[in-house]
Parts: C-alpha cells; structure tokens; sequence
C-alpha cells in the first residue's frame, strides 16, 4: 500500500511516498514558486518515477502546508500541525515536544505517544519570529541564506538584536553593518532574535523530551546551537525532520486507508 504526502509550504514544497505505513520510498523538495499546483505535480511525477511506479499505483495522497487547498488531485488535506506532528512522532518514535518554526509562523507542539497534538502555540504571524525574517537579514548582509547558519557559528560575540519588532531589527542590523560590527556576530545575533521569539511559546506549551526540530530551520546549524542552548537539551534535527510536514500526511493516509479497510 502506498501513500504520498505532499507538503506545499511558502519557501518550500515537499513530497514523499510511503509504503506500508513504514517505509519511506523517496522524498524530494523544490522551492515554492507562485505556480504551487503545477509544481507540486511535476515533482510528485518526479518522485514516482525516481521509484518507478504509476500514478495509479498510489493508494491515497495526503495534501499538508499553506497551499494545501490548491492541490486538485489530494484525496485528503491536512493541517501542519497535524502532519509535523505525526512526522515527528514517526522519525523519533520518542519525542514528546515538536517546534516548527515556518516561513511566515512559529508553532510549538506537545504530543501525546501516538502523535496527536494535546497542546500547542503559534506567533502572530511577525516576520521577527519566524524564518523569512532569516531570509532578510541574509538580503541585507548579501549572504546566501543557505550559508547563513555556518558563518554564524563563527561568531565569538554576538550582538543582541531586538525580538520585539522585525522593523527594529532589521533598522539594528543596518546600523550594524554601517558600524563594521563583524558579520558572523550579526548573523548569530539574528539567529539568537529568532530563538528569543520562540522561547516564550515553548515556556507555555511546556518542554517534554524529546525534542524535535521540523521544518525549513533544520538546514540552519547555527539555529539548532541557539535553541539546544537556550533549552539546556539536545534537539532531534536532520534531513529527515525537514520532510516531516510531508511525511505525517502520507502517514496520515495510510491510517485513514487501515481504517476504511478495518485494519
């Protein structure tokens, strides 16, 4: 039985294939581009064809993530709380603390030993909590984003950048660079901003390991440093936990399909 979860998020788009409920069969992104369905559907064809099988061979598809409704040919969509959840649950069987820190939104998740989301929290959308403000701050320093993370960590000293108001920070960045102020110290100041946004929605869910990582943001080591830091804890991140949006809806749709077969 084979299942795909598709994960149509603001910077990215994610798909994986699921056999069984058990094993993953490929997963492949490519960034988010204002055409959502058309490439959501070349690279689902794509991930069928990196394994060799048919459309037809696919059992149920499970659409996740901002432009989930936009997908004409899921069977099911599913909130990204839901699939981050069950994802995360999925690659560390153990985790009780989920933390998704989006494009445009935060949220921090407790769950229960089967996945299920018991309590959670999200920001007010403010671009100083979430990961676009990463992508302006690597504008405004003329770093690729992708790098961004390791020159932090280079960083000895890094300044404080204000968490209240992503304006007022990206106005303390520009004072910065104008002051010489070393560019992995501002880095690593934007990244511990975000980490300082986060903070307050981990304290009111409550932290329970283990903890684990979801998202874009795992592609970030220096972000990953902050918060394992911050939370005085070791954090389940890796290539994996990127896909997990995409990998709790394919899941998704394998227990909806055991359900209607009585399994």
């Amino acid at each position: 039985m084979i299942t795909a979860g598709i994960d149509l998020g603001w910077k990215h788009t994610r798909v994986v294939l699921l056999e069984d409920g058990n094993k993953i069969l490929v997963k492949k992104y490519i960034p988010t581009t204002f055409k959502l369905e058309e490439d959501a559907e070349r690279l689902y064809n794509d991930a069928l064809n990196d394994v060799g099988i048919k459309a037809t061979d696919v059992d149920y598809i499970v659409a996740t993530g901002a432009g989930r409704y936009r997908l004409k040919f899921r069977n099911a969509n599913v909130t990204e709380l839901t699939a981050g959840a069950l994802g995360a649950k999925f690659l560390f069987p153990n985790t009780r603390t989920v933390i998704d820190i989006g494009t445009t939104q935060t949220r921090v998740m407790k769950i229960d030993d089967k996945g299920k989301v018991i309590k959670f929290m999200t920001n007010d959308r403010c671009a100083a909590g979430a990961g676009a403000f990463l992508e302006r701050v690597a504008l405004y320093t003329q770093v690729n984003l992708p790098d961004l993370g390791n020159i932090a960590l280079q960083s000895k000293s890094p300044v404080t950048i204000s968490t209240v108001c992503s304006v007022l920070a990206e106005t303390e960045i520009i004072n910065l660079l104008t002051l010489n102020t070393p560019l992995e110290d501002i880095l690593m100041g934007a990244v511990n901003s975000i980490v300082g946004r986060v903070m307050p929605l981990i304290r009111v869910v409550g932290i329970q390991p283990e903890i684990t990582l979801i998202g874009g943001t795992v592609l970030n080591p220096a972000l990953i440093k902050s918060l394992s830091n911050n939370l005085k804890a070791s954090i389940n991140a890796t290539m994996d936990t990127f896909y997990a949006g995409a990998i709790g809806a394919a899941l998704l749709g394998y227990k909806r399909l055991m359900k209607v077969k009585g399994g």
